[in-house]
């Protein structure tokens, strides 16, 4: 039998899609998540590598960007303390780490997108603890693939398209910011690229959204369109809505280096018809 895929944080959006796409393709895999395991915990990542595997593949995070900011305590030990433990705990073992990072390591005010090697600066707790996550992969031993990815949905979990199903539905009306500019990423494009570049032996940072880009307000107005709902939806600006959390107001992802090993990203409008055409009930 194949050594197994150990899985972490598998109850997560993210963590289902590769659930789904290893079952799929007939992999093997072992998934973890909280309250069962901690994984900032060593002496619990320490007990799981008591038997062997292939690799490990991380999906945990601490993702409540607004949470973040008043307790970043918690959040450093979920985006930082949790993947050096299981970056120290591959660099021993001697297998392969793929792990999850994000547009927020970024400060937003470029005009071109951001390469994998250019230099993080975030503006806020959430941004840090995943930048400190990255830096701590790095500075572990494990040979490291880190995949930073942005504005993340599935046909299931909490997420911004899930959202506007039922806002779009239930109200006549809605403002949604315009100033904000990224690349929205289908959950299950993100696993199958993720593992692809895995497969291939990739190392260091990589990017993987859908292709193209837009901002939030053109990703509501496509996903009511698609959806044949009638409430109107007006563009606003990020001051009209304030958050605890700063967001960058540019966060597109260069994606040169992967569609250079995989071919070009499919366009987000594809991957999100057809997430809509399978969403789960809110």
């Amino acid at each position: 039998m194949a050594v197994p895929i150990l899985l972490v944080g598998d109850r997560g959006m993210l963590g289902r899609a590769f659930r789904e796409l290893f079952t799929r393709a007939a992999r093997s895999y072992q998934g973890f998540d909280l309250p069962d395991l901690d994984a900032a915990d060593g002496a619990q990542v320490a007990a799981l590598f008591r038997k062997p595997w292939s690799a490990l593949i991380n999906c945990a995070a601490f993702t409540n960007v607004d949470k973040a900011e008043a307790d970043e305590v918690a959040a450093l030990r979920g985006n930082a303390t949790a993947p050096r433990v299981l970056g120290q705990a591959c660099a021993t073992a001697g297998i392969p780490l793929l792990h999850f990072s994000t547009d927020y390591v970024f400060d937003g005010k470029a005009s071109r997108p951001y390469r994998a090697d250019a230099p993080v600066d975030p503006l806020g707790a959430y941004g840090r603890t995943k930048a400190a996550g990255e830096q701590a992969i790095a500075a572990s031993g494990a040979r490291y693939l880190i995949v930073r990815t942005s504005w993340l949905y599935a046909p299931w979990g909490n997420n911004f398209v899930r959202t506007m199903d039922r806002l779009t539905r239930d109200k006549p009306s809605l403002k949604v910011v315009h100033d904000q500019r990224g690349r929205p990423t289908s959950a299950e494009h993100l696993a199958a690229t993720a593992l692809a570049l895995l497969d291939r032996g990739a190392t260091g940072t990589y990017h993987v959204t859908d292709g193209g880009e837009c901002t939030w307000y053109e990703f509501t107005r496509e996903i009511a369109r698609r959806l044949g709902r009638t409430c109107t939806i007006a563009p606003c600006t990020t001051a009209e809505f304030p958050r605890p959390a700063p967001r960058p107001a540019y966060s597109v992802l260069d994606l040169s280096q992967t569609e250079a090993l995989l071919g070009p990203m499919p366009d987000w409008r594809a991957n999100l018809a057809d997430v809509l055409s399978r969403l789960e009930p809110l």
